[in-house]
């Protein structure tokens, strides 16, 4: 009777673990497209608003407008400040395939924060060798960690 017990918890958690790895994987999928969609965002804007330019012209509304229609079309998340963000995004990483896989859009909004490109990589970088969290990736950034490395390096 134990062993039929043990046997049957030890089913019920392996059911479990297929259950959470489907769900993790679902997740990460869902936001990398996301992530996907907000470049190629970024990528019309660079292209219609700024035509090809770093920076859109003085007096454009494209951005404002924009944020109005997506709201009213898809709910919360297309503020101008996001839709910024996701010219930053392109500006950033105009090459796709530069953009990994294996970081949120969360994580890539916090990238974005950091001027230095070398920086930048740098945490991309160890974000993924270290999966770190937000929080993580964010505490690490705001204690200056890749300038204390390059910093003691340095010495």
């Amino acid at each position: 009777m134990k062993e039929s017990l043990q046997t049957q918890n030890s089913f019920y958690h392996d059911i479990k673990s297929i259950l959470q790895t489907a769900r993790d994987n679902a997740y990460k999928s869902v936001n990398f497209i996301m992530a996907e969609a907000y470049w190629n965002i970024g990528k019309k804007i660079v292209e219609v608003e700024q035509n090809g330019e770093t920076k859109a012209k003085y007096g454009s509304n494209l951005i404002s407008e924009l944020s109005k229609q997506l709201t009213v079309d898809f709910g919360a998340g297309f503020s101008a400040r996001n839709i910024r963000n996701m010219r930053q995004f392109y500006n950033c990483f105009p090459i796709w395939q530069t953009v990994s896989a294996k970081l949120s859009w969360s994580h890539y909004l916090l990238i974005l924060k950091i001027e230095n490109e070398k920086a930048r990589d740098y945490y991309i970088q160890e974000t993924i060798a270290s999966n770190w969290s937000v929080r993580a990736l964010e505490r690490q950034i705001n204690l200056l960690y890749y300038e204390r490395i390059i910093s003691s390096q340095e010495k």
